[in-house]
């Protein structure tokens, strides 16, 4: 068994207890492959509606289905034994009432064993985080850049640049912080006023292009690897080029493929005698 095997499987309630102490390391995943080769390294791995993009080339994650999310998030939790797994509630799924949101989160958490949801939404969507969580249902956060409400928002923008979308921004990490989630990603926001919220709230804030001085980072892992290349965010890191790896390996396989140099006689079978 390996080291990560030998551990137990980081809870939301741990999570939360690490406010204000080493940096909470988080990252997406959607399939089985990839969650094993995360799992040990992270503390947090997020299921995100971004798949709909990353895997399935939509334009946007308006389209994602309540049952994608949960055959991929069956798919990633065949794959741990350490992280804390979190799947996205997608578009439509919860922001009706909050008695849509329960059935819907109850059934992400039965189908799939994950650890918590994740709905996007400030004070608009405290009370049903606080309906959730006082029965029983882990919810992580999503404030600042909201990627559900692109349309609404005119696309892909940081926010916090005007005193109005301060404001705004503050009263909904003040909402989500009070509601019972026990963490808030903090998505596309000004750095000085991401650092001032997470010294702010009393959960910890998990950053993507916010700031250093969240508590946690997160990336989607197709972006930090050079997998999804359509368009890259400023607040992307590329720790590889994977992408062009795999074109590489592709182009020399069909070479050898086309010269009759693949298959030779290690990779094929022979008669028993």
């Amino acid at each position: 068994m390996s080291a990560a095997g030998s551990l137990k499987r980081l809870t939301p309630s741990r999570i939360r207890a690490m406010k204000g102490g080493a940096p909470i390391v988080c990252l997406t995943a959607y399939t089985t492959p990839m969650a094993r080769l995360l799992d040990e390294h992270c503390d947090l791995l997020l299921v995100g509606d971004s798949l709909g993009m990353v895997l399935y080339g939509m334009e946007s994650t308006v389209s994602v289905t309540l049952d994608m999310m949960i055959a991929h998030g069956k798919a990633v939790m065949r794959g741990v034994t350490r992280s804390c797994v979190v799947v996205d509630m997608p578009f439509g799924s919860y922001q009706e009432t909050r008695e849509l949101a329960y059935r819907n989160a109850v059934r992400i958490l039965q189908e799939t064993g994950c650890d918590a949801v994740k709905l996007e939404g400030g004070e608009e969507m405290a009370e049903t985080i606080a309906f959730l969580t006082a029965r029983g249902v882990p919810v992580l956060g999503h404030i600042g850049l909201m990627p559900q409400q692109v349309h609404t928002a005119g696309g892909y923008r940081s926010v916090g640049h005007s005193d109005e979308e301060v404001a705004k921004i503050r009263r909904d990490a003040e909402a989500v912080g009070n509601s019972g989630a026990f963490a808030v990603v903090i998505e596309g926001t000004v750095e000085t006023f991401a650092r001032e919220v997470t010294a702010a709230v009393a959960v910890p804030t998990i950053g993507i292009g916010a700031s250093v001085a969240c508590d946690g980072q997160i990336l989607v892992s197709d972006d930090m690897l050079g997998l999804f290349n359509d368009f890259t965010p400023r607040f992307v890191k590329r720790y590889d080029d994977l992408g062009k790896r795999v074109g590489a390996a592709a182009a020399a396989y069909a070479g050898d493929v086309r010269s009759r140099a693949f298959p030779t006689e290690e990779h094929t079978f022979k008669r028993r005698s």
